[in-house]
């Protein structure tokens, strides 16, 4: 397949991917890319742009939005992190993001797998896809159980000393996915700094990622939505990075999710959705120009 004709089934599955939503009674928003601060992430490297930023991801807006009464609303936007590029990543990139007013992560899992069925109706793509997705189970796999299945480490003792992303990548992420789609799911509260606290277990959070054939297309998870909670664990994040503490707290942020009662959010990545679906071998097959073509 040429790359015209990626680019043209690629406009097919952002077309099935926004009358999912539209048909979910979704509306879709847009914010701005550039800001005079960011939701502090200490793995995420930051673009300046003057004296703004570019957004890694329009959540703080997009949870504002939610502060104000929007309901449920969904945003494909183009997202930047620096120092990321590899079969897998671009510094730039396209983001579909969703938010559910009322919902947790169990209903952010479901919503996956409604629109990726949606976009196997709508658009047609290799058979052996198709199978992939709708003949088995989607899996649904713990942390605590992927670390005992796949390493001969635990998950919180990993997090705790610093080892939890080395480890998840190499010895665990190659294996997730392999026959059906699988759900990462309840990781290490320090792994999911903006996610809510299960109410079984304190040590873990209501987050998953979801997996095909090793690759990680999808992030979410049940909204922390105590102001103070989140200001320490912000905090937590600054004090990994210098260039985070120099940058100013959300203020507005903190102030605005006081005021949502319950809601859940997701960011999927959707190049490499199109990858996926085109059963294709880099995300630069499935971009216009990469940042070497520029």
């Amino acid at each position: 397949m040429g790359k015209i004709e990626i680019l043209k089934k690629r406009s097919e599955i952002l077309k099935a991917v926004r009358e999912f939503f539209f048909d979910q009674g979704f509306f879709e928003v847009e914010t701005q890319i550039r800001s005079p601060q960011a939701l502090p992430e200490a793995n995420i490297e930051l673009f300046k742009s003057e004296n703004n930023y570019l957004q890694s991801s329009p959540e703080q807006y997009m949870k504002r939005l939610l502060a104000s009464g929007s309901g449920d609303i969904f945003q494909i936007n183009k997202a930047f992190r620096k120092n990321e590029r590899g079969y897998l990543h671009l510094p730039e990139f396209t983001m579909l993001e969703w938010y559910r007013v009322g919902g947790d992560y169990l209903d952010l899992m479901k919503d996956c797998q409604a629109l990726v069925f949606y976009i196997l109706k709508k658009v047609d793509l290799p058979k052996s896809i198709k199978k992939y997705f709708l003949d088995a189970k989607w899996e649904n796999l713990t942390l605590a159980q992927a670390f005992a299945k796949f390493t001969q480490s635990d998950s919180k003792k990993a997090s705790k000393e610093g080892e939890f992303d080395f480890i998840l990548v190499d010895q665990i992420e190659p294996n997730l996915g392999q026959n059906q789609p699988c759900f990462l799911i309840d990781y290490p509260i320090e792994q999911a700094s903006l996610a809510k606290a299960k109410k079984t277990d304190s040590g873990l959070a209501e987050r998953f990622e979801l997996y095909v054939k090793g690759i990680e297309l999808a992030n979410g998870f049940s909204e922390l939505l105590e102001s103070e909670i989140q200001r320490e664990r912000f905090c937590k994040e600054r004090s990994h990075s210098k260039a985070l503490l120099e940058m100013p707290m959300p203020e507005a942020f903190l102030k605005d999710i006081a005021k949502i009662t319950k809601a859940s959010g997701i960011a999927l990545g959707l190049d490499r959705l199109v990858m996926v679906l085109l059963e294709l071998k880099s995300i630069d097959q499935v971009v216009a120009f990469t940042p070497e073509d520029l």
